[in-house]
Formats: structure tokens, sequence, C-alpha cells
């Protein structure tokens, strides 16, 4: 970066004097010129004032967009001190999940049962 090793705070006018020791009279030095005259703390300021990409820089306040759907995590998402690792229990009352890991587990064996059968095992 041009301005880096600059000593900062700095004015504008020393912001383009070091820029001009670094590039000449190059085109950072005339973007350098269209700052606004005070001090800059930072390289992040001088960054900002030239190509704007905090939220509100502009000073406009946005109101935030309407959330699309609950949180990921549900209620857990607000809680200060969820369970870590512990699954809600969600599963619908006609299938619950023992029920769902036998069934699987049935059908897991017919398959190895056949397979076996084919192979000659």
């Amino acid at each position: 970066m041009l301005l880096e090793g600059v000593s900062l705070p700095a004015s504008k006018d020393e912001l383009i004097g070091y820029a001009r020791e670094q590039d000449g009279d190059g085109p950072s030095v005339r973007l350098l010129e269209r700052l606004p005259n005070r001090e800059y703390r930072m390289l992040d300021e001088v960054g900002e004032m030239l190509a704007p990409v905090q939220p509100y820089a502009s000073g406009d306040k946005l109101l935030p967009h309407e959330e699309s759907g609950p949180p990921p995590g549900g209620g857990d998402y607000l809680r200060s001190g969820p369970d870590p690792g512990r699954a809600e229990v969600d599963a619908p009352l006609g299938n619950p999940p023992q029920k769902a890991i036998e069934q699987q587990t049935k059908t897991q064996n017919e398959q190895k049962e056949r397979q076996e059968k084919l192979l000659g095992g």
C-alpha cells in the first residue's frame, strides 16, 4: 500500500506529502487530494473515505431487514446457556426415533443377506 509506513495521526497534507515521496504525482496522489481536510488516526479511515465499505459510513441509519424465518438453532439461538450437543425432540408422534432406527436396521440386515446370497458368502 502506498501509505504503509506513514506516521499517524496525519493530516490530509501530510498523507499527500508522504504519497508524493513514494510515488511522485501518480494517480494515488490525485485520489488522496479528494480527502476531506482533517486528521486521520488510522489508514482504515483513509480507505473508508476513499471507498466506503461500512454500512453506515454515509450517516444514513438503515433499519434492519425483517427476518425471513426462525433463527438457526431455534430457541437455543437466543438462550444464554444452551446444552451443547443436546438434540431437540422434534420427531413426529407417530414415528419416534427408536422406531425409525429399528426400521433402518431391519432394512440394512435384509440388504446384507441379499448381497451375501448374490456373492455366495
